[in-house]
Formats: structure tokens, C-alpha cells, sequence
């Protein structure tokens, strides 16, 4: 429509209130000017309609019409930004700036945005997004922080996020063990702070060194005896050897000699536990034998206490306490002088043969129960309180608490055979492995601490990689305590 053409006589169809004609709603020609423009919209008439480029100031005594209008001085049009949209090659840009100025007010309509080609700089490049104050997510339930944890920033705050360590499911090495017996009271695997391991096979004992993977034999008790239980030395020179016949047999492993026999136990020595200086070992009699290799006589103190066969039994690492735990379910612990036990733990419904100390803290123990059982425990010896407790689903053969982080580790039988890691002291579960077809009745841990070796009734000897390594390796290699890595053993 051109406005400069009169509109009397048409017929447009269009009912217009007295006053009004065609002419208020004239618009300019796309190809007119700037200042064409805003002569032909300065509508003087007050009884026209409002112009475009007057929705700022509205009129109080504008008429009705067909469609709201809003007033744009209150809309704050001002705290959003228009993007420039790239001008196609040919295009119209008078046009492109007059329609901007005409849309959101004559502010728009500066003098350099009229005049020269340059584009109006919008005071926010965030149109039709949410407003940020920061470009980078500052809270925690920020998009990018939730969903891709970026930064390593956790989701409940600033706190980095401890990346989960990864433990791999199957042992790296597997050794064959012939006649491993499957017996849950007997304890027949030993890692020695020198790096070698000591099996009990039938009734020979055989001596597996995990640096050159050399097997040496080193006894065999004949026709008419057999091996319940190994244990060896702190400093891994000697191996002590608890008999069928009920003996407590000392082995120079060095020379594969034996040096000393003590007697003592009426029937089979089922378990052992060194200290620095003094020798625990527990039988199926009922009774600990003390045993101290600096005098001649076969033991100076029995220790009486449990009703049943004599199965678990740990030093702490202080050496104060030892931890005895029987087929009576009972679990017992003594101080070094007590001829009577320091405290009586019942809460167990099994027999009890894992025990393990903390070695993180004194005075905190572990201990696990059979197959009625099935639970993890653990207590505080100064005052006996249980701390904590878990049922994990099977019988707990075994337990070893690693040196390197404040995690547990425990060997199953019935009915999973598994091999779990806990993490103390939430007891949360860090990884389940499988791989023995029979109970997994043995446990040793290396002397670097990372890798454990399960044994079963299976007749195999499985290697897992489970807990990270020392922090600081010199203070091993100071105490002579050799790496025991994959490469070593293969």
C-alpha cells in the first residue's frame, strides 16, 4: 500500500471508527530511508491510533481497539540481548536495522545504527537462555558438573571425588597344590616377609619363592604324621610347623633344617601366631601353648579358656594382646601376662577362625564366623564394645587387614566360595572375586601388601592384585621387604 495515495471511495471492507481512515495504518516503503521512515509514522492526530515507533509513550487517552498492545518502557527490554544475525550476502540491511529499531524501541535507533553499516552491540549474548553469572558451573548441581563429573568435582559439593579403584575380578597367576587339604580348622599357607610362600601339602611342606618362582621342598613328616598349621618368623628366616602328633616343629628355611621340636599339645596343633619373641599355638585340646625359644623347657604358660578346638589366633601388632578363637564360638583375648582371658566375646553363633588386627589402630579387632554365622565383626578391646557388624551370605573362613588403606579383606566358603573387600569402617563392599570351585579356606597377604593368595579344597593357589601400593616404597625397601609385583612372579 502505497500511503501517499488517497483512500475516499475505496472499498476495503473494514469497519473504522469515526476519524480514522487507511492512512493511520499506512507503513513506508522497505526501500525508503530512515528519515522517510519517521516522517510518514509521526502521526500527529490524536485520535489515530499509536504508531510503532511510538509504543514507548504510550497515549492515556488512546482508543479501544482489537489487540493488546504492551508498553514497552516497563517490558526492561534493555536486560536482553539480540544477537546479529548474519546479514546474507544481497540482503537489505536498512531494513534488517529499521525492523530492530522499530521492534524493541528507538533506543535501538542510535545514530550509528542509522547512519553506518556497523551492527548494534547487544548488551547480552545470552537471548533466550537462562542468565549465568559465571561461565564456568560454580554449583554443584550445575549440568556439567552432575552429569559429566568435570574437574573431578563430586556431586554433593567442592570436595574433588576419589576416583574408585579398579580391582581386577581373576588372579594373575594360578599354582597347581596337590593334595591341599580341605579342612576349615587348619591353617596351611604362609607368605613370609622374605617373599616366599610356605604350603603345606599332605605331609610335606613345600617353600615357593615369588621372586624366581623356585619351589624347594623343605620337610616331609612321614607316613605317621602330617601338617596342620604353618607360621612364620617376623623376619621370615624361620618356620614354625605345627604337627598332627601335636608338635610345634622350627625350621631353618635358609638351610632346610629343623632346630627345634616342643611338645606339649595332646592332639593335632591346628594354628600358630608368632610375636616378636614368643610362639602361640592352639589345638584341638582345647589349650594355647606360650612357647619361647630363648629357654629349654617346651612351653612357659598354657592358657585355658576355650570348650572346644582351638582354630583362630593373632598377635596384634603391638604384640599386647592375642586374639584366640575356637569351635566353642567363643572369641577370647589376652593380654601378655593374663593366665585368664582379658575379655569373652560371644556374640558369635559359629566357630570363630578369621581374626585379624588393625593395623591402622590398637585395640581394633576382627573377626568372622562360620557357616551358622556368616557375620564380620568388629570390636574394641579396650572396652569389648562390637563396633560393627556384617552379614556377608557365607561361612568367613579367613581375614587379613591391609597395611596400605583401611580396607579388608575376607575368604568364604559356604556357599559362595568367594573372596570379598570391604572398606572399614563403613563395611561397604569394594569388590567380590570368584574363581575357587571349594571353599577358600587359606589366605596370605605379600609382604609388599598388594597382592593376596587364596587357597581351597580345589587344590589351587590363586595371586590377586587387591590393594594399591606403600606411599612410600624406600620405607620397604629400608626394612627389606621386596615388591611383590606381576612381573616378579611370571
Amino acid at each position: 500500500m502505497d500511503s501517499s495515495r488517497p483512500n475516499q471511495g475505496r472499498k476495503t471492507g473494514l469497519n473504522l471508527p469515526v476519524g480514522m481512515n487507511l492512512d493511520t495504518f499506512a507503513l513506508p516503503s522497505l526501500s525508503s530511508s530512515s528519515s522517510s521512515f519517521q516522517s510518514h509514522t509521526n502521526i500527529s492526530s490524536p485520535s489515530s491510533l499509536r504508531s510503532i515507533s511510538n509504543l514507548g509513550s504510550p497515549s492515556k487517552s488512546a482508543t479501544c481497539s482489537d489487540r493488546f498492545i504492551p508498553c514497552r518502557s516497563s517490558s526492561r527490554l534493555h536486560t536482553f540481548g539480540l544477537t546479529d544475525s548474519p546479514v546474507k550476502e544481497g540482503g537489505n540491511e536498512n531494513y534488517a536495522r529499521l525492523l530492530k529499531a522499530e521492534l524493541f524501541g528507538p533506543d535501538f535507533g542510535s545514530p550509528s545504527f542509522a547512519g553506518s553499516g556497523s551492527p548494534v552491540s547487544s548488551p547480552s549474548k545470552n537471548m533466550l537462555r537462562f542468565k549465568t553469572e559465571n561461565s564456568t558451573p560454580s554449583s554443584p548441581f550445575s549440568p556439567t558438573v552432575v552429569g559429566h563429573n568435570v574437574g573431578g568435582v563430586s556431586p554433593g559439593g567442592s570436595t574433588p571425588a576419589k576416583q574408585q579403584r579398579k580391582i581386577s575380578k581373576t588372579p594373575f597367576k594360578i599354582l597347581d597344590a596337590p593334595a591341599l587339604q580341605d579342612d576349615y580348622y587348619l591353617n596351611l599357607v604362609d607368605w613370609s616377609s622374605q617373599n616366599v610362600l610356605a604350603v603345606a601339602l599332605g605331609t610335606c611342606v613345600y617353600l615357593w619363592s615369588a621372586t624366581s618362582s623356585k619351589v624347594t621342598k623343605l620337610c616331609d613328616l612321614g607316613p605317621d604324621d602330617g601338617v596342620c598349621s604353618v607360621q612364620w618368623t617376623k623376619e621370615g628366616s624361620f618356620l614354625s610347623i605345627g604337627t598332627s602328633l601335636g608338635q610345634v616343629q622350627i625350621w631353618d628355611a635358609t638351610q632346610c633344617k629343623r632346630v627345634r621340636t616342643m611338645s606339649g599339645h595332646q592332639t593335632r596343633t591346628s594354628v600358630l601366631a608368632w610375636s616378636s619373641r614368643i610362639l602361640s599355638s592352639g589345638s584341638r585340646d582345647r589349650n594355647i601353648l606360650q612357647h619361647d625359644l630363648r629357654v629349654s623347657s617346651d612351653y612357659i604358660s598354657k592358657l585355658v579358656g576355650h570348650k572346644s578346638e582351638v582354630c583362630g589366633l593373632k598377635w596384634s601388632h603391638d604384640d599386647r594382646e592375642l586374639a584366640s578363637g575356637g569351635n566353642d564360638n567363643q572369641l577370647l583375648v589376652w593380654n601378655q601376662h593374663s593366665q585368664q582371658p582379658i575379655l569373652k566375646l560371644t556374640e558369635h553363633t559359629a566357630a570363630v577362625k578369621a581374626i585379624a588386627w588393625s593395623p591402622h589402630q590398637n585395640g581394633l579387632l576382627a573377626s568372622g564366623g562360620g557357616t551358622a554365622d556368616r557375620c564380620i565383626r568388629i570390636w574394641n578391646t579396650a572396652n569389648g564394645n562390637q563396633l560393627n557388624f556384617v552379614d556377608t551370605g557365607s561361612q568367613v573362613c579367613n581375614l587379613a587387614w591391609s597395611k596400605n588403606v583401611n580396607e579388608i579383606v575376607s575368604t568364604h566358603g559356604y556357599s559362595q566360595n568367594q573372596i570379598m573387600v570391604w572398606k572399614y569402617p563403613t563395611m561397604g563392599k569394594v569388590a567380590t572375586l570368584t574363581g575357587h570351585s571349594l571353599r577358600v579356606l587359606y589366605l596370605a597377604t605379600s609382604p609388599d601388601g598388594q597382592t593376596i593368595v587364596t587357597g581351597a579344597g580345589d587344590e589351587t593357589l590363586r595371586f590377586w592384585n587387591v590393594f594399591p601400593s606403600l606411599r612410600n616404597q624406600a620405607h620397604a625397601r629400608d626394612t627389606k621387604v621386596w615388591s611383590m609385583g606381576r612381573t616378579h612372579i611370571r
